[in-house]
């Protein structure tokens, strides 16, 4: 964990060197992309760049919004880039999602993905997972996310266009890593969520903190990040894997 603060360090000291890309519109992203699932070591374009057909969507859209990899610009509303291994995401007022046309989940799946919370400060805001996604540039967006804040809870909420609604309100969790006055610049926790059956299984450091049926919750869609106002994160890992081929890879 140690390790990761000089790789991030060195990384932002080149940018200034780097012509950084902003992200394309939607329709733009959509046609070019190779539907392939992101890699987190192996990014389709160069480091402190923007992350190639990833896509961001904030709550409250607005044109005067400025969303960039460009680390010459001061204060963006949001910045993402590429910085491997993973991806790294600041985010100034704007809550949101950010996703990838080729991180989709169907039926019997799991995800993992590794962060890391830098420094919050006194802010005691959500990041994490999303999941189920459908219609995600459009005012009927529709997904199920799974969020953790430093004070160690997570959170699990359904987003129906405008409206939210709580699966599961904030609950705190011994498996979760929470911020603490001895928290060294930064905390890691491993989300995971698995899909099987009827059931859908949230953990966080490999131990389950929910387990529920499905229901009507979206679960088959595409999978992505959620991040509020005042997160900045590093995200080292994120992969969505079919049960087939974790069943294979067992064997």
């Amino acid at each position: 964990m140690k390790a990761l603060l000089p790789v991030c360090t060195a990384l932002l000291l080149l940018s200034a060197c780097t012509n950084a890309e902003t992200p394309a519109n939607e329709a733009e992203m959509a046609q070019e992309s190779t539907m392939a699932a992101p890699d987190a070591l192996n990014p389709s374009t160069p480091n402190l760049s923007w992350p190639g057909d990833w896509q961001f969507q904030a709550d409250s859209p607005s044109d005067e919004m400025v969303v960039t990899a460009d680390t010459n610009i001061v204060d963006p509303d949001v910045y993402f880039t590429n910085m491997t291994p993973g991806w790294h995401v600041t985010m100034r007022q704007p809550r949101g999602i950010f996703w990838h046309p080729g991180s989709r989940g169907e039926g019997d799946y799991s995800i993992s993905s590794n962060m890391f919370l830098f420094d919050p400060g006194t802010r005691n805001e959500g990041y994490g997972l999303f999941l189920g996604g459908s219609n995600l540039a459009d005012e009927n967006q529709e997904y199920l996310y799974f969020l953790l804040r430093r004070s160690g809870q997570f959170l699990i909420k359904l987003r129906n266009g405008a409206e939210t609604s709580e699966v599961v309100g904030w609950t705190a969790h011994e498996a979760i890593t929470a911020w603490t006055d001895e928290s060294e610049g930064m905390i890691e926790n491993l989300f995971g969520v698995q899909t099987e059956g009827d059931t859908i299984s949230f953990s966080i450091n490999g131990q389950t903190v929910h387990s529920m049926e499905k229901g009507d919750l979206p679960t088959d869609g595409l999978v992505g990040f959620r991040m509020n106002h005042g997160v900045n994160a590093h995200i080292s890992s994120f992969d969505v894997t079919p049960a087939w081929a974790a069943e294979a890879a067992a064997e």
